[in-house]
């Protein structure tokens, strides 16, 4: 009997991932992994057999143009699933939406109906969800009949209390959805369930988790359930990031449009491209580059950077009641030892006590056994939770 296959997509601005997973008793088992990054200016496939451990790259050359750039990476992508046909059958197709709005607190099966929906969610996360809704639409095309399953990074936090989700403005703009929704749920939710496995008293209790890749941001969890998150209605808020602004006093974006003149499309791109890492420093918006120059404005961003997740911890610290154990996970937490280390002091007044040979090798657990704050680093793995959401979905209640 043919083996049954789930594919996942998790679809960016500058990269393309996608992996086949066998659906076994046990749950699903990820056997291929494809990445294409280096968009919309070039192509660099990684092909991956998860199972074996082998690994080979190919240089897919420029696309034709920018625009079209996603599109022949999806095209690329859609051939190399063709080559694995005689892994199974594939049975669903399971995507990574960052907004799902109100209207969807847990994962969905896509239709026309479903699709524009979230396509109007598309100015709330410009950066992200018209990158995400793309392959939907060409796996329509492409494995016509096919179900579709999207998982969307909002719905993790909807277990959030009102108070939490809700802004300080007029009570019509809630009830029409204005609301605090948070991101980067698929992270926290792969967390929470690897707390529950290896780690199940911390999981039990009251959690901080910091994802930290390009997009950056931290959840308060509790019982395994968000509590509160520093990302709001976009994915704006919160914490400076590669190139977003992070939290802003909304007053600096009414004076740079009626006392500056600049256009809220100009503003937009500043806040969205601009802005954070990048902009403070003026040199560059990822981490390792701002640590390895010698510029007194790479400095300045880095200690900018510590502060405010200082600061952020202290607030989720706060909203907890107190915090027995916080989770740090993404790229930069995962490959940047020196940061991890500035992040574990910015927890100092917690009671986080630095291992430094923990964390040279990596974890996961980066603080000494005396320290009254664990601090761990787990990598992540949002596509095994696109899986295991698809065939929970594919099951049914």
């Amino acid at each position: 009997m043919s083996e049954k296959l789930v594919v996942t997509f998790n679809a960016g601005s500058s990269s393309l991932r996608c992996g086949v997973f066998k659906l076994g008793r046990d749950g699903p088992v990820q056997v291929r992994n494809f990445h294409i990054r280096g968009l919309p200016g070039g192509m660099v496939l990684t092909e991956k057999d998860t199972l074996t451990g082998t690994q080979s790259e190919t240089d897919l050359g420029a696309p034709s143009n920018a625009d079209s750039a996603h599109p022949e990476a999806l095209a690329h992508m859609f051939a190399r699933l063709d080559t694995v046909a005689d892994l199974g059958a594939i049975t669903a197709f399971s995507h990574r939406i960052v907004h799902g709005g109100a209207a969807f607190a847990a994962p969905v099966l896509i239709d026309d109906a479903v699709l524009a929906q979230l396509k109007t969610l598309e100015p709330l996360a410009p950066s992200h969800q018209p990158h995400n809704l793309r392959p939907i639409r060409q796996v329509q095309d492409h494995y016509a009949g096919v179900p579709q399953i999207g998982c969307f990074d909002t719905a993790f936090h909807r277990t959030q209390p009102r108070h939490a989700q809700i802004f300080g403005l007029p009570r019509a703009l809630a009830d029409d959805g204005v609301l605090r929704y948070g991101f980067h749920g698929l992270s926290y939710d792969y967390i929470a369930h690897e707390l529950r496995r290896s780690y199940p008293e911390l999981a039990a209790g009251r959690i901080i988790v910091a994802q930290m890749g390009r997009g950056v941001s931290m959840c308060a969890l509790e019982n395994g359930r968000s509590v509160t998150t520093t990302m709001g209605l976009t994915a704006l808020d919160g914490l400076p990031m590669g190139v977003r602004c992070g939290a802003l006093d909304p007053g600096v974006v009414l004076h740079l449009i009626m006392d500056r003149g600049h256009s809220p499309e100009e503003v937009r791109d500043m806040l969205y491209e601009r802005s954070g890492l990048l902009g403070v420093s003026g040199i560059s918006g990822e981490m390792n580059d701002l640590l390895a120059s010698d510029r007194p404005e790479a400095a300045e961003a880095v200690d900018f950077f510590a502060y405010q997740c200082r600061r952020n911890f202290g607030s989720l610290a706060a909203a907890l009641g107190g915090v027995d154990g916080v989770v740090l996970t993404g790229g930069m937490a995962e490959y940047i030892p020196q940061l991890r280390a500035r992040l574990v002091s910015a927890l100092d007044w917690l009671g986080a006590v630095l291992d430094n040979d923990a964390n040279g090798g990596g974890g996961p657990v980066l603080t000494t056994p005396g320290s009254r704050l664990p601090v761990l680093m787990l990598p992540t793995d949002e596509e095994q939770v696109l899986a295991r959401h698809a065939c929970d979905a594919l099951e049914g209640p």
